[in-house]
């Protein structure tokens, strides 16, 4: 895995609909997925109980979302001005 972040629910039955908020997760550093995964909010993720977004839909967790790390100045979009050679 490599490293960032990976957007993470659990899965249909495991919680309440309500609680089925996508929550942030720092990606493992090494090879093959931990024993459990904890959100920027704390949530713990057992194995097998959450599927991996590969995009954004749903709700996001507030609490992730304030807690996460910003990205960093090199993933950030750049504006049309700030292109090189303008």
């Amino acid at each position: 895995m490599t490293s960032g972040v990976m957007l993470v629910r659990f899965l249909p039955g495991v919680v309440g609909e309500a609680s089925r908020v996508v929550h942030l997760v720092p990606a493992p550093s090494g090879p093959g997925v931990p024993s459990e995964l904890v959100a920027y909010c704390g949530t713990s993720i057992p194995p097998g109980v959450a599927e991996w977004l590969d995009a954004v839909e749903g709700m996001p967790c507030t609490a992730c979302l304030l807690t996460a790390p910003l990205p960093t100045t090199s993933c950030a979009p750049q504006l049309p001005s700030e292109a090189p050679g303008r």
